[in-house]
């Protein structure tokens, strides 16, 4: 904690903490500095007890000075408290809102939100974070879905994050998400109020909800964004670094879908904390003279003013005057502090009351000597010593002769004050003061002009100016080739001085400037800027000012002559106006209405230095016109008032009267202004369209009565937008155009149409505020019109005596195609054209024409023009020269549109072993790019039953008829005995027994016999499943599909071994 200070005697230092009185050499744990107020706080982990206001107070026996206050404040560490937050559940398209609510700590504040891996929540123009923290969701999808979502709150200064509890958000898909108009989340309300001070950033958020994501937009009211705008957040936030009084007003956000809007107004102020006008000044007074201590601050809000004397408070005062003051016991530290909301100043002003003494005056850059007599014996010792120093003078330019006089050479303006002279011998001490001035004396060289003595006679002038005290010592002396010539006469007249002489035999008439110019400075507003007060004729010595008061002046003048002006003169000291009443009122009063029920007040203020005195304020007066009533009064210190809870857009009375501490300023003016305005209640009546010709139609309507406008008209909007063409019976909804007619009127022109269209056409009114009401559609039909002209026209195939064209129809035919007009014409390489010749092709459909009987290596030039039952269209235009033999063309061949719902397209007609180019084009032709190009061969004719693939798939077929041939017969014999073999079991048939004795496919008697040919299994067991063939024994392999996308190559070769391995076992059983 520092504190310095000097003084003579040496200041003692003593502090206060929360305003009592705080020692630090009581407490051992504090550092304390020798010859100083300055203590340290060692950081031991016991700080909270030193939180705390201090300030520290420097005193000797001449006063007391002190300083601001110091704030101490131990920060503590920040936590979110613990709790259970409860799942979100929403439906999706619904707004989402995750609250944040940071801790509070030591400022900068940052917020993220990430999952619990610390995956930050990516934000755009439906996801994202509020200046409050919170993460704003303008409608939910699914994907929004999460069980840990996160804030973390850092605080850099003191290097913590801290992590609030997860939250977790459920989605609920519904079937369709309901579309809705937007409606803002942050901030609330329609209108808001934002308060700065000057220099701070400016922060403006909105956020809106609402399907589809709305989009935000920003303006200010009746002022364009300034440059220094800065638009973040996709949209959503405006920012403005370092504001000042000129980024204040009002700015609206606006929040915008396919459904409607939502508004929000920031009403923005900016204020600034105290800045010194006029600091209190430290002063040197003799007894019995009066001391007047002034101190005034500007600010937003007006600061207030506390004066104490030695830190101790006097209430009431404006400034400090000390009436005759008796004696130096008066002198004393006085602090001047000044406050408003955004902060504090303090200045200390040492005021010394002194017995009189001896006073002497000096000139700047001369020698003055002082003089200290004394009578003493034995002799005495004689020290200087200055005011403000605590030591004896010293240094080359002050000397101490042996009579005790003081000798200072070159004076300077900080020599001036109050000089001691003490006396010490062996019986005791005397001393005494001396008070020196010192004054600066000026020349003015003013611009001369010599001329040679035949031209007549040349003017010289010289203007000094100088202090009244040494008027009796002045004379003005001109010198030519350094020596002294003599001058007509002098003349003396006030603070100036004027000479006219004679130089060598040439008359030397000595004129003054034919102008002099008085300009002025002050102290508070604009130190060190000079302003043209008045002019006076340069015959004048003197001039009266007309000033404003309560301000610290300082004057300089310069001259003007026929060759131009003269450089100003040295400033004069300091002249502090005394303050009054305000002599003027605020001009350019405006009266607006952004909202309705509300009337805007805003009048350009009074400059500083017009305010004539401290304590500023104005007094705003209104009243309805036309009405009975009093004048409704309310006094503010800013230059605007928002009159509430007014009638929509009505007339009112408004006067403003300035006034200060000191009094009111004249009787205002009375201006007239409206109310706010609201959105007209009505649409034009009898809306009628009269078709001018393919593309104008004029729009009539009936005015909207005033009653219904609620504000100023501001003219009408008529909006259309194309249903179809007269070509296409389905009716579509096309681009939205909307056209401004300002003013009062009754019908408009609509340009820009398509003919051969049906179109249907609103029309409204707007005011300040906004559109009215729509009126009844009404729709209405474009005549047919020429096509508009093709979009491709090309030469595709040039011979010796043909040309092939091809073109595109055109985008919009603007009627009913009815076919083509070509022209061509020889073009070539003279002055000389050929005849033009034309081809009429009525069939609408052709979009191709082979010109013929053309003469060989010619250049022609095509024309095309499409043409409806009113004309032909623009053309277009190709050149091309015919070649000097025939050669084989080749002509594209065109499909038909592909659907684009598709993936594929089969091309067929195509030759054997045949390259070809494949391109896929837009059907529209508008270019010659295409989407996809490939070059294919065709395969050339084989023979089938050579082909590898072919004999391996009958190979492979005839393999698994042989296996189900065989699994057929192993079945039948695992049934056992049949239904046959009982029947002849019970009734025998010799005759039929007789013949079968010899045959080699006899019934087994045991089961287990297996039936002759029959296959038993490796193992053998038989598999009752049959077949065990599955896809599933091929999954371990990589399975090369063929052309035809199967795996049949690759089955059959693991079927073929497998049912080889059966074989052969079957082979080996039969031997055995």
């Amino acid at each position: 904690m520092t504190c310095e200070a000097k003084g003579n005697p040496k200041p003692e230092f003593w502090w206060t903490k929360n305003g009592e009185e705080f020692d630090p050499y009581q407490d051992p744990r504090l550092i304390k500095e020798k010859n100083s107020g300055t203590f340290v706080i060692p950081n031991t982990g016991n700080l909270t007890e030193y939180q705390g206001t201090y300030r520290c107070y420097a005193s000797n026996k001449l006063g007391t000075a002190i300083t601001e206050e110091v704030e101490f404040v131990v920060p503590h560490v920040p936590k979110f408290p613990k709790e259970k937050i409860d799942p979100i559940e929403v439906e999706e398209g619904q707004p989402v809102i995750l609250e944040c609510n940071p801790p509070k700590g030591i400022p900068p504040l940052q917020i993220y939100w990430m999952t619990i891996g610390l995956q930050h929540i990516e934000q755009d123009d439906r996801v994202s974070i509020g200046l409050n923290g919170d993460l704003f969701f303008s409608n939910a999808l699914e994907k929004d879905s999460h069980r840990d979502y996160c804030c973390f709150a850092a605080f850099p200064k003191i290097r913590t994050i801290v992590q609030k509890n997860a939250m977790s958000v459920i989605v609920k898909s519904t079937n369709s998400i309901m579309e809705r108009k937007p409606s803002l989340l942050m901030p609330s309300g329609v209108k808001s109020e934002t308060q700065l001070v000057k220099g701070d950033e400016l922060l403006l958020e909105c956020i809106a909800e609402g399907f589809p994501t709305p989009m935000i937009e920003w303006l200010r009211i009746d002022h364009r964004l300034p440059d220094r705008v800065t638009i973040e957040n996709h949209g959503k936030l405006l920012s403005i670094d370092q504001v000042d009084e000129d980024d204040k007003g009002k700015y609206m956000c606006k929040a915008t879908n396919i459904h409607g809007m939502a508004v929000h107004y920031f009403d923005v102020s900016v204020e600034e904390p105290p800045q010194w006008v006029s600091e209190p000044e430290s002063q040197l007074s003799m007894i019995g003279s009066d001391v007047l201590i002034n101190c005034s601050a500007t600010g937003t809000p007006q600061p207030t003013i506390q004066w104490m004397v030695n830190g101790k408070p006097i209430e009431g005062m404006f400034s400090v005057y000390l009436n005759k003051t008796s004696n130096s016991t008066d002198s004393a530290v006085y602090q001047c502090e000044a406050s408003n909301r955004h902060g504090t100043l303090l200045a200390n002003a040492n005021i010394m009351i002194m017995k009189e003494g001896l006073e002497y005056s000096a000139v700047e850059g001369k020698v003055i000597v002082m003089h200290c007599k004394v009578f003493s014996s034995p002799p005495s010792a004689v020290t200087w010593n200055k005011e403000d120093s605590t030591g004896s003078l010293e240094g080359p330019r002050f000397t101490v002769h042996q009579n005790g006089s003081l000798e200072i050479y070159n004076v300077e303006k900080e020599d001036m004050g109050q000089y001691t002279c003490y006396t010490k011998n062996t019986e005791g001490t005397s001393a005494i003061t001396a008070l020196l001035d010192v004054k600066g004396i000026q020349l003015n060289k003013i611009k001369h002009f010599l001329k040679h003595p035949s031209l007549g006679p040349s003017q010289l002038s010289c203007l000094a100016m100088y202090d009244n005290s040494f008027s009796g010592d002045f004379e003005i002396v001109w010198e030519k080739d350094d020596m002294e010539i003599a001058l007509n006469h002098t003349e003396n007249s006030g603070p100036f001085g004027k000479g006219l002489g004679q130089i060598g035999d040439w008359p030397v008439c000595l004129t003054l400037s034919t102008e002099f110019i008085i300009e002025y400075e002050e102290s508070q507003w604009e130190p060190g800027t000079w302003r043209e007060l008045q002019r006076v004729p340069g015959n004048h010595g003197s001039a009266v000012l007309k000033l404003y008061g309560h301000v610290n002046y300082r004057f300089r003048v310069s001259g003007v002559n026929t060759v131009g002006r003269g450089r100003p003169s040295e400033p004069t000291e300091r002249y502090k106006t005394p303050p009054a009443a305000p002599d003027k009122n605020p001009e350019n009063i405006k009266i607006e209405g952004h909202l309705p029920h509300e009337m805007d007040i805003n009048w350009e203020p009074l400059s500083p230095i017009e305010h004539n005195g401290p304590g500023l304020e104005y007094k705003v007066s209104y009243k309805r016109q036309h009405v009975e009533e009093d004048w409704q009064e309310h006094v503010v210190k800013r230059h605007s008032f928002v009159v509430k809870d007014t009638p929509t857009f009505v007339p009112y009375e408004i006067r403003i009267q300035a006034r200060n501490h000191h009094g009111w300023g004249p009787e205002p003016k009375v201006v007239t202004g409206y109310s706010g305005e609201d959105f007209p209640s009505a649409a034009p009546d009898d809306v009628a369209v009269e078709v001018m010709n393919n593309s104008l139609v004029k729009v009539s309507w009936m005015r909207v009565h005033k009653d219904k406008l609620h504000g100023h008209l501001g003219g009408y909007r008529i909006s259309w937008w194309r249903l179809r063409s007269l070509l296409d019976s389905k009716k579509t909804h096309g681009d939205k155009h909307t056209l401004t007619f300002p003013g009062d009127r009754n019908h408009a022109m609509v340009p820009g149409l398509t003919p051969f269209s049906e179109y249907s056409l609103i029309i409204m009114t707007f005011n300040r505020r906004g559109n009215g009401p729509g009126s009844h559609a009404v729709n209405f039909k474009t005549p047919e019109g020429v096509p508009e002209k093709t979009p491709v026209f090309r030469v595709t195939d040039v011979q010796k005596h043909t040309v092939t064209l091809t073109w595109a129809p055109p985008l919009e035919a603007n009627g009913v195609l009815t076919g083509y007009l070509l022209e061509y014409q020889l073009i070539n390489n003279t002055e000389e054209v050929g005849v033009l010749q034309t081809v009429d092709i009525s069939n609408p459909d052709t979009t191709m024409w082979v010109l013929q009987n053309l003469e060989a290596i010619s250049r022609y030039k095509f024309y095309l023009r499409p043409c409806t039952r009113v004309g032909c269209g623009p053309r277009v235009s190709k050149e091309s020269t015919t070649t000097p033999e025939a050669h084989k063309g080749v002509t594209p061949n065109i499909s038909e549109a592909v659907n684009s719902s598709k993936t594929f397209h089969v091309i067929e007609g195509l030759e054997l072993g045949t390259v070809y180019t494949v391109r896929l084009m837009t059907n529209n032709w508008v270019d010659n790019t295409s989407i996809f190009e490939y070059v294919i061969r065709t395969r050339a004719k084989v023979r089938i039953s050579t082909q590898g693939w072919f004999i391996g798939l009958m190979c492979v077929a005839a393999l698994l008829t042989l296996m189900v041939l065989i699994a057929c017969f192993v079945n039948r014999n695992k049934g056992g005995k049949y239904s046959v073999k009982e029947k002849e079991d019970l009734h025998p048939d010799l005759e039929s027994q007789g013949i079968h004795d010899d045959t080699f496919c006899e019934y087994s008697d045991n089961d287990e016999k297996p039936l002759k040919g029959s296959q038993h299994s490796l193992d053998g067991q038989i598999k009752a499943e049959g077949s065990g063939d599955s896809l599933v024994d091929y999954g371990d392999e990589d399975i090369q599909f063929n052309e035809d996308g199967s795996f049949i190559g690759e089955y059959a070769g693991r079927k073929e071994k497998k049912v080889s391995m059966e074989v052969k076992g079957t082979t080996n059983q039969s031997t055995a």
